[in-house]
């Protein structure tokens, strides 16, 4: 049975924002389902909206979201959206059960998450959560399959020598450990700010090691690839441009408002949002820029996969990871910034 006709039926997800509706006759929609109604992680897709980027490529976004990676990549595979924006063990385990899909864009070169603790406890170390509840904002989101992985490093068994307790999201982190409900965090970079801004400090557990796994990206299917390679070009350019515009400090009031368009609960608290702006731009930096913005190295893809395996999130091994990533409009996407 194939991946696609095993897939449970999603339920309608929350519309982000759709682009001006001027002249949207005249241009093809591209619906980008993202695993968070968060407008900063995707910034630059933000202020590709906003500065009319994606209407320069003939192309209007609509970006929806739902609970985490899992529904994310069950939404493509059912052609409910056009691209998806899913974390690496999710992806990987949906390819090895048949998703005929690639891995276009890395967002995030550097790790989205981080294993974190009230710097009050005595916990410095992820050896030292042994026995102990670790909230997570969903059950099979990536910062899940992230922190299994830390914890299958050292030798701790899920169920045995720790437990996930899905709790949510930011503010509901926050009530979790204010309940006592748990004693550590799998947060994401937004998560770690919204806790930190009602005044709670955090101590971060992370392991050096895994401090640089890549965070989420963008995905097609291999049939987009095929048959309109000039969509995924220029929502590629346009996605460039926004990244472009968004690492550029002079711009932080524009970038501001494309936030606010998609999620204005986002920027309701300035320094917050500029706070967090900032990390998100230093997290989704390419390692090596003269290499483009969304370039892949085999050698991260390698990483998660080895991690995934020991973590027991991969059955078996992916036969030729080479499959799963294209870097074959990488090119094309940056030469927008020199034209």
């Amino acid at each position: 049975m194939s991946y696609r006709s095993r897939i449970i039926h999603i339920l309608a997800g929350t519309t982000l924002a759709l682009s001006s509706p001027a002249l949207a006759q005249d241009l093809e929609e591209v619906i980008l389902v993202v695993p968070n109604p968060s407008a900063i992680l995707i910034q630059p897709v933000a202020a590709a909206m906003d500065q009319g980027f994606f209407a320069d490529e003939g192309l209007r976004v609509r970006v929806e979201a739902v609970n985490g990676s899992g529904p994310l990549i069950q939404a493509l595979a059912a052609g409910q959206a056009h691209i998806a924006n899913p974390g690496a063990g999710t992806f990987l385990a949906a390819h090895q059960s048949g998703l005929e899909a690639k891995w276009i864009y890395r967002l995030n070169p550097n790790s989205s998450f981080s294993i974190v603790v009230l710097d009050s406890t005595e916990f410095h170390d992820p050896a030292d959560l042994e026995g102990k509840i670790i909230g997570v904002g969903t059950a099979d989101g990536a910062e899940t399959s992230f922190a299994r992985s830390i914890f299958d490093e050292i030798g701790l068994v899920e169920d045995e020598d720790y437990t996930f307790l899905e709790v949510g999201e930011g503010g509901q982190a926050v009530a979790a450990f204010l309940r006592g409900d748990i004693d550590a965090y799998a947060a994401a970079t937004n998560d770690a700010a919204i806790i930190n801004t009602r005044g709670m400090t955090l101590r971060n557990l992370t392991p050096e090691k895994f401090r640089s796994f890549f965070g989420n990206g963008l995905v097609v299917l291999d049939s987009l690839i095929a048959e309109n390679p000039e969509l995924v070009e220029g929502f590629g350019r346009a996605l460039v441009r926004g990244a472009d515009f968004v690492s550029q400090p002079e711009n932080i009031d524009a970038v501001i408002q494309a936030v606010a368009a998609i999620n204005p609960q986002e920027v309701e608290d300035r320094e917050f949002a500029e706070s967090l702006i900032g990390q998100i731009v230093i997290r989704q930096t390419p390692h090596d820029p003269s290499l483009g913005w969304g370039y892949q190295s085999l050698e991260a893809w390698e990483a998660w996969h080895q991690s995934l395996l020991a973590s027991g999130e991969l059955a078996t091994p992916v036969e030729n990871l080479e499959d799963v990533f294209t870097n074959e409009f990488v090119e094309e996407w940056n030469s927008v910034l020199s034209e």
